[in-house]
């Protein structure tokens, strides 16, 4: 399978990250994260991971004063953090997961949205990288406080007040990247005391239809098909959501692919939305 050219700002593959791997101003971060439980993402990291990555705990690196789950921090909190784990300015950054929510998505988006634009998710993630049978560790990488400066860009997130406007104006294309039977409100959600359904107006596109079968992300071209036979316009800018805000991010991965640059993501999602009684929902298709 042919792979597209990587784009250090965007997507890069296996084999461009195993080329740079020695390069000194490099940063890997393993952000797997799991939505079911059984599984311990830190655990995992700790066992075998690609060497020098750092962990991101996405329950961890939050804003403490939100009750939504894994909301992204303050900029002050989020700067501290990278800085403990050695990561500052002027470095290039490679997110990856071994997630089946593709949660590296997230973190990549969480660095967009405080000004850090050299930042990649890794193509395929450590399933691709192992079954190529790339070298990981077990050993902590040596991390060195260094200098990280954000500069929060606020039209790349969008709160439950500005979602409610585009729904019932019909400004945006609002994008669900949850499974098509809960979109449609036909099964339980998996956290406890949410309503079922979607937001009014909303088009639904599984985040699963963007990969191919190896975990790579489609090419671009296939993935303006998918946009399009989910029934989105793609002349209006967009706004993704999801459960909790982790696939949405990936598909906004996927409109900044194709070049789609109009895009922000609801942080609360169907979390927030789903658990406020007096907002509107719909049921079944888009």
């Amino acid at each position: 399978m042919t792979t597209d050219p990587d784009d250090p700002r965007l997507l890069v593959s296996t084999g461009w990250l195993a080329a740079h791997l020695s390069d000194p101003d490099l940063r890997i971060i393993d952000a797997t994260w799991f939505l079911e439980p059984g599984r311990d993402a830190h655990a995992e990291y700790a066992a075998a991971h690609i060497p020098g990555a750092r962990f991101f705990d996405l329950d961890a690196i939050v804003d403490p004063r939100s009750s939504l789950p894994h909301t992204a921090p303050q900029p002050e909190l989020f700067a501290s953090r990278m800085r403990a784990l050695g990561i500052g300015d002027g470095q290039q950054v490679v997110v990856y997961d071994n997630s089946p929510v593709r949660s590296a998505a997230r973190v990549w988006w969480t660095f967009r949205l405080m000004g850090k634009t050299d930042v990649a998710v890794l193509d395929g993630g450590l399933g691709k990288w192992l079954a190529e049978g790339r070298p990981t560790e077990d050993a902590p990488p040596t991390l060195r406080d260094r200098h990280f400066t954000v500069q929060r860009q606020p039209e790349l997130v969008r709160d439950v007040t500005q979602v409610a406007a585009a729904s019932k104006l019909g400004s945006h294309e609002i994008i669900d990247a949850r499974a098509a039977e809960r979109f449609r409100g036909e099964v339980a959600e998996p956290r406890a005391g949410l309503r079922r359904g979607h937001v009014p107006g909303s088009k639904n596109l599984p985040f699963g239809r963007l990969f191919n079968p190896d975990g790579t992300m489609k090419s671009p071209d296939l993935i303006r098909s998918e946009f399009e036979a989910a029934g989105v316009d793609l002349t209006k800018p967009a706004i993704t959501t999801c459960g909790s805000g982790v696939t949405a991010a990936v598909l906004f991965l996927a409109l900044e692919r194709i070049g789609h640059r109009d895009n922000s993501l609801y942080d609360g999602s169907w979390a927030e939305w789903g658990s406020f009684p007096d907002l509107k929902i719909a049921t079944g298709d888009a």
